[in-house]
């Protein structure tokens, strides 16, 4: 009966070892596959995360798709000059300087051309034409504060065969009008610095070819105009036309009209800066360039010739 019992024990002792020995290798298992799967995570997180280092989460940037300037045909009626048109695809980018050579001495004026692209194209496109040359500044708005110039006849009535629509409008409120209008319901804020070269309008949202010089801060030229410029040296000769004032048709003293004092253009020209460091010292804002290349018309219109200087339109 000894031996019979002794067996037995053995037997179960035998078994419970093989038990023992299953469950630690099945542990070493567990531990085996589990270091694989910790590896293989750490490994993932170390991929991902070099991929989002290298930008590969990041969302997909959205293709910024840049207008190209339309160059509309205007009717070649009385005061418009067949020009033919400018680039339909002048560069987005760049700061040029224009000097504007007058009988009194230079005026110089910074261009971004990223603020006004089409802009800038057309006035040196007709600088590159002689379209300025021995043309006087035929309009003095002593309550703008304004100059305009760039009329091939000396009046109002003179533009291009072709125009083009407003850039950077609306545009931010630089200061408040002064003196302050008498009108409660008069816009206060002034949208023009003192050194602002405003191209002038021929139609609501059309661009012509004259454009308008501000001559000091406080201007309520109404928020309607494209500014292509920023003039940085020879302010002073247009505020000596200013200080001289204006006379009406008749010759007699006026608020607006024909500057007592002359001043003739008598060649524009436009250069391309390598830097884009150069920054106007007075005023804000600048505009686009343009090159030799003829743009196809868009439509032809039937649209006044008549430059929409504010006093010619509704911004007076």
């Amino acid at each position: 009966m000894g031996s019979k019992s002794n067996r037995a024990r053995r037997l179960e002792r035998a078994r419970a070892e093989r038990r023992m020995a299953r469950l630690a290798a099945a542990q070493r298992r567990r531990r085996r596959i589990q270091a694989a799967i910790g590896g293989a995570l750490a490994l993932i997180v170390l991929a991902l995360g070099a991929a989002k280092l290298l930008g590969a989460f990041d969302k997909e940037p959205e293709p910024i798709t840049l207008p190209t300037c339309t160059w509309t045909s205007r009717a070649i009626t009385e005061g418009v000059e067949d020009t033919g048109l400018p680039p339909s695809d002048p560069p987005t980018t760049g700061i040029k300087t224009v000097v504007i050579e007058t009988n009194r001495g230079e005026i110089e004026a910074v261009i971004n051309v990223a603020d006004a692209r089409c802009a800038a194209a057309s006035l040196e496109f007709l600088a590159k034409r002689g379209f300025y040359n021995d043309t006087r500044c035929h309009k003095l708005d002593t309550t703008l504060y304004t100059l305009t110039c760039g009329s091939k006849n000396g009046t109002d009535n003179s533009s291009v065969s072709y125009q083009f629509p407003t850039e950077g409008l609306p545009r931010p409120v630089l200061g408040q009008v002064s003196p302050a209008p008498t009108d409660p319901a008069a816009d206060t804020s002034s949208y023009y610095r003192r050194g602002a070269v405003v191209m002038t309008n021929v139609d609501v949202n059309a661009v012509g070819s004259q454009f308008m010089i501000v001559y000091q801060d406080g201007s309520a030229l109404p928020n309607e105009y494209t500014q292509v410029a920023t003039i940085t040296s020879g302010l002073e000769l247009v505020e000596q036309i200013a200080a001289g004032g204006a006379v009406d048709e008749n010759g007699e003293p006026a608020a607006v009209g024909n500057p007592v004092e002359d001043l003739t253009i008598t060649a524009i020209r436009v250069r391309d800066e390598l830097s884009a460091d150069a920054t106007p010292s007075e005023s804000a804002e600048e505009s686009p360039a343009p090159s030799d290349e003829t743009g196809a018309p868009s439509e032809s219109p039937t649209t006044p010739s008549s430059e929409a200087t504010p006093t010619a339109s509704a911004a007076s």
